[in-house]
């Protein structure tokens, strides 16, 4: 046996010393280095037999590998003409396998620091790993990033959500705060899909109709409900795109500002005779009980009565509707879970140095999410009968009936 051969004895006396079978000083590591030198003076030895110029070994040349079990020095056979190119472990290959990479990108996906994740694959494999490895590593999201923002989608969504959330990114050396608008769709199997993340400098109306546009390119041809937070135009922006969908304001968001202008003192009170107002079973008595908060409290407070009557059209959408759709619909909590998802990935993070740092970190986060995405939502049958009624037609031709 060769000094360098595996030695099963030497092993097996390592395992019952409690030595590790992978990571740093892994007892198998020096066998994938044998098997994988072996394999490679085959394919050497394969490619010479083929090879009709006179051409012959030339030694070999080393390379520090990285793989599951560990790092090695590995010795890659050399041919004279250097016409041999390997292909188990590639002339510029430093990694055995994909599954380190694959480590790194469950890591990032997760909202693990950088600095964390290097910690990890060390202790794993006993491989040190550089940030701009992890960067080169964590960047192969990107293009499937952007082929997932540009794919085509469904020709109909009974209910959407739109919200944004906020992120500090650098631009031009500082800091700026930058909004992602994020839109989920609930497709025709009631299921959830984010259908898109756009990111733009802020908030607004006239970004929406951009991301508007864009729904309707990728093939949204129709959508139901939506459901938005409170943002002035927001409904005008859907309704230049979508004229016949319904747009439902988010209700927690209007109470949430209205309470802001209630003083201390008084918002008990008054959240007790708004509740009649928002937890009505009827829109005939939810109007009546805001005739009654208007005559209770619109003089004290005229700025929030005037809110809730100047918006009430598109608030009060939901009460066309029996309980299992008014769940779904009065609220933007649907998105606002997937924003809690997304701040739970990027709580370690103060900023991102660009677009792409932030975008790629989300789409992984996605990725993870959507895996528990596989069943309707409750009652759904029974919700799509409804709205196939209410919106007679319209689901013509999408319905497996």
């Amino acid at each position: 046996m060769s000094k360098n051969d595996f030695d099963f004895n030497k092993a097996l006396e390592q395992l019952q010393a409690g030595q590790g079978l992978t990571g740093k000083d892994g007892v198998l590591t020096p066998l994938i280095k044998q098997l994988t030198e072996a394999a490679l003076k085959a394919e050497l030895e394969q490619h010479l037999e083929n090879d009709n110029s006179p051409n012959r070994k030339n030694g070999s040349s080393k390379k520090t590998v990285k793989s599951s079990v560990g790092q090695f020095e590995l010795d890659t056979p050399r041919d004279r003409d250097g016409s041999f190119e390997p292909q188990l472990v590639k002339k510029h290959q430093t990694k055995l396998t994909p599954e380190i990479d694959q480590k790194i990108l469950g890591l990032f996906a997760l909202g693990t620091s950088y600095r964390d994740i290097r910690f990890h694959i060390e202790e794993l494999y006993g491989i040190e790993v550089s940030e701009a490895t992890i960067t080169a590593v964590t960047d192969q999201l990107i293009p499937d990033l952007k082929e997932w923002q540009s794919r085509s989608l469904d020709a109909v969504y009974p209910f959407i959500w739109l919200d944004a959330i906020h992120y500090k990114i650098k631009d031009n050396g500082r800091y700026v705060s930058k909004a992602v608008y994020t839109i989920l769709g609930l497709n025709i199997e009631g299921k959830k899909e984010l259908l898109g993340l756009y990111l733009s400098e802020s908030e607004g109306a006239n970004y929406w109709l951009s991301v508007l546009t864009d729904l309707h390119n990728r093939g949204v041809k129709d959508i139901l409900i939506a459901s938005v937070d409170g943002l002035t135009g927001f409904p005008e922006a859907i309704a230049s795109i979508y004229p016949d969908t319904e747009v439902q304001l988010c209700v927690v968001h209007q109470i949430r500002n209205s309470m802001k202008y209630v003083a201390s003192k008084n918002q008990k009170e008054f959240m007790n005779d708004l509740k009649p107002v928002y937890q009505a079973q009827t829109k005939q008595a939810a109007e009546t009980a805001l005739e009654a908060l208007d005559a209770k409290w619109g003089k004290q407070y005229p700025l929030v009565i005037n809110a809730w009557q100047r918006k009430w059209e598109n608030l009060s959408v939901y009460f066309n509707y029996p309980d299992y759709i008014r769940k779904v619909i009065y609220t933007t909590n649907a998105i606002e879970a997937v924003h809690r998802q997304f701040r739970k990935l990027t709580k370690t993070k103060g900023g991102f140095p660009n677009e792409n740092s932030l975008l790629k970190l989300l789409y992984a986060g996605i990725l993870n999410a959507s895996k528990k995405w596989t069943m309707p939502v409750q009652n759904w049958n029974l919700a799509l009968s409804q709205l196939a009624i209410h919106f007679e037609g319209r689901l013509d031709g999408v319905l497996d009936i």
